[in-house]
């Protein structure tokens, strides 16, 4: 493949993502242009002028597989096809041709921890006996008790109740997620062996990285009798052991896996990318980003990092000096299709039990709307003005809030059904796009759109903020294209004129001498020397407004 050229025109280097700038697409939800109601390939193909004038560096396609959407497209049936709703092989080669085109990077998401229930292995391990090698690609197991009728273990799911299902025959087989994505068994090596051909297919199609999904639960204690751990699901960034010894999470053997992903990453020229999701701690995480390993692992600390100079400090260094002792860079993520947005979470007041409020269809507490969306302006701002690649999740540069209003019974997320409506789920952060102010989708489709959009969504669209002055896309817009012009090797000094936890600032600075200072007080404070460059709010005389961050150029003596 011949280097790609930036979106400013200058050509990529092999370690482009070191400090790249990637827009997750969820493809369901992007632009539907069939008009079925579900977003589609061709319809993220047709936007990519949107992502190029925007200014990413690459875009990030969640999962476009054939599935029965038990869990949003990530109970894959195949993972070497698309899902005929969402288009065709040749739709995803025309968006990877278009997208090098405009000089932006294609990632794919990889799902290698399960696969869904009607996978043509899953199909051939039911109709198989017991014991079976069709079998042993997954985990079956016989259960407990006389009769066998209770789990193999008390291990449960990410969605609520049991993690094992008994099929007819009366064994039971595992899923740490929904029922119907059975977990595979990755001692396996024809399992191995296959993913390794995935990896092999999408390379050779031309994608240029890879974001490895729950990357910390593929290889597993599975060693007889199961350990029970007490039948409630850990906090994997604060409960596992830092041994790598909990029997299905951040064990050891996966950096085996990985370490033979690289293998064929590396074949390629230039080397394929890839990043994990391991919801883990900081000193654990670094692991699955060491160079012969996948290279960089998502920073999670960061995006729960509640509003406060001193916390956010404190994320940001450590994850500066884990990503220096990895090899690799740092990651920064503030919204995806996993979480509530930030605009949301920041409107909230800290502590606010996210899940109990969506129960509320987010009345209580009441959001402070504009303070959220002062504080995701300012907070995108010190995220682009940090070393290391930012991770966008689409509709965030339209300044989209949660939709957190959902009515029950439109809500597709498996979560809900799973935890007893005890969690809404992430269906909030999912509803489709609204690129222009009417229509029966807001620009998504001709049609109505799969999840119901709000009626204020049309004043948030593409449409109604493109070359508005001070509006949320502008301001990303201009942000990515200054980051460009600023942009500086992988280190940063803080300039904070004294303790954080007292003056409630941070001012950090670029070897370009392109500086940073967010104000997360309540009051004004001095804005430093310097040119100003962009600010995420107005400015006052010589003041930086609370929730507001500003760049500077320094002046130089």
């Amino acid at each position: 493949m011949p280097p790609i050229a930036s979106p400013t025109g200058r050509p990529q280097s092999a370690d482009w993502w070191r400090q790249a700038v990637v827009y997750q697409v969820y493809p369901r939800s992007f632009r539907d242009l069939d008009g079925d109601g579900l977003g589609d390939v061709r319809g993220v193909t047709e936007r990519l002028p949107h992502l190029h004038r925007l200014g990413v560096d690459a875009v990030w396609l969640s999962p476009f597989y054939p599935s029965a959407l038990a869990d949003g497209g990530y109970d894959v049936d195949d993972h070497r096809d698309v899902d005929p709703r969402l288009g065709t092989l040749a739709d995803v080669d025309e968006l990877i041709a278009g997208a090098h085109e405009l000089g932006i990077r294609v990632v794919v998401d990889i799902v290698p921890n399960h696969s869904s229930d009607r996978h043509a292995w899953f199909r051939e391990a039911l109709a198989a006996p017991p014991g079976s090698p069709a079998r042993d690609r997954y985990v079956f197991r016989d259960g407990r008790g006389p009769d066998g009728s209770e789990p193999p273990s008390d291990w449960m799911s990410h969605f609520g109740g049991p993690a094992w299902t008994r099929v007819p025959d009366g064994q039971w087989y595992l899923h740490l997620f929904a029922r119907e994505q059975p977990d595979f068994d990755w001692s396996n090596q024809e399992v191995r062996e296959d993913f390794l051909r995935t990896l092999r297919f999408w390379s050779d199609r031309g994608v240029d990285g890879f974001r490895v999904d729950v990357a910390h639960a593929l290889t597993k204690d599975l060693s007889e009798p199961l350990r029970d751990y007490g039948g409630v699901h850990p906090d994997s960034r604060t409960e596992l052991p830092l041994d790598g010894s909990h029997p299905l999470f951040d064990r050891e053997e996966v950096h085996e896996v990985f370490r033979e992903w690289r293998k064929v990453l590396d074949s390629y020229d230039p080397p394929r990318s890839a990043v994990a999701e391991a919801w883990v701690t900081t000193s654990r995480r670094v692991l699955y980003a060491r160079p012969d390993e996948l290279g960089q692992a998502f920073d999670f600390e960061f995006l729960v990092s509640p509003w406060s100079a001193e916390q956010f400090r404190v994320e940001i260094d450590a994850a500066l000096s884990a990503a220096t002792a990895a090899g690799a860079s740092a990651t920064w993520v503030l919204s995806n299709h996993d979480v509530v947005r930030h605009r949301s979470r920041y409107a909230l007041p800290t502590g606010t039990d996210l899940d109990r409020w969506l129960l509320t269809g987010g009345t209580e507490p009441a959001p402070d709307d504009e303070q959220g969306l002062r504080r995701a302006r300012a907070a995108t701002m010190l995220m682009l003005a940090l070393p290391g690649s930012a991770y966008l999740y689409q509709g965030e540069e339209l300044g989209l809030p949660e939709v957190a209003d959902l009515p029950a019974e439109v809500l597709q997320d498996p979560i809900w059904e799973r935890t007893g409506h005890a969690q809404k789920g992430r269906d909030g952060c999912r509803v489709p796009l609204p690129w222009t102010r009417e229509g029966a989708s807001f620009g998504f489709g001709d049609g109505t759109a799969w999840l119901p959009q709000p009626a204020w969504f049309g004043e948030l669209s593409a449409a109604a903020q493109d070359g508005v002055e001070g509006s949320t896309l502008e301001l990303y817009r201009a942000a990515l294209r200054l980051r460009r012009e600023l942009q500086a090797d992988e280190t940063l000094q803080w300039r904070d004129a004294g303790p954080v936890a007292v003056t409630h600032v941070l001012h950090l600075r670029r070897s370009t001498g392109w500086e940073s200072v967010t104000n997360f007080s309540d009051a004004a404070v001095d804005l430093p020397a310097g040119e100003v460059l962009l600010a995420s709010g107005p400015l006052g005389e010589g003041t930086l407004p609370p929730d507001t961050t500003v760049w500077l150029r320094a002046d130089r003596a």
